[in-house]
């Protein structure tokens, strides 16, 4: 089975953010496919591998609330800043990159303020997969 797995070309999307962002794989890796860094879970760290969305709209983040409230409740717009605490969901457990999974196109990443963080443009990376 081909998979296609995700790394420093790959482009990121979350549910309750405005606009889309690059998934940022930090030079220190040494695992490439197609002469490009491999992502693996444990690249979540926000600002780091996770970069802003643009405009938050959960109403779960604080800044949203805020906004909320000095608008007299009306539905208001923050500033995205990434709260993500821990690895992403995926589904390439046999693929590792440098002792962890491979992050592939189905894989899920949770925001703390209710968003989900999901591969919008995988790159081109394909793999087989035992």
């Amino acid at each position: 089975m081909s998979l296609a797995v995700v790394g420093e070309t790959s482009v990121l999307q979350c549910s309750f953010g405005a606009t889309p962002s690059p998934l940022i794989v930090l030079p220190d890796r040494t695992v490439m496919a197609e002469s490009m860094l491999m992502g693996n879970i444990l690249d979540f760290i926000p600002i780091a591998n996770i970069e802003p969305f643009g405009m938050c709209r959960s109403k779960q983040n604080p800044a949203v609330r805020a906004a909320m409230a000095a608008s007299g409740g009306a539905v208001q717009t923050a500033p995205c800043v990434p709260a993500t605490v821990t690895p992403w969901i995926s589904g390439a457990l046999t693929v590792m990159v440098m002792g962890a999974p491979a992050i592939d196109q189905t894989a899920m990443l949770m925001c703390t303020w209710a968003g989900i963080i999901r591969i919008v443009e995988p790159g081109e990376f394909t793999v087989m997969v035992p």
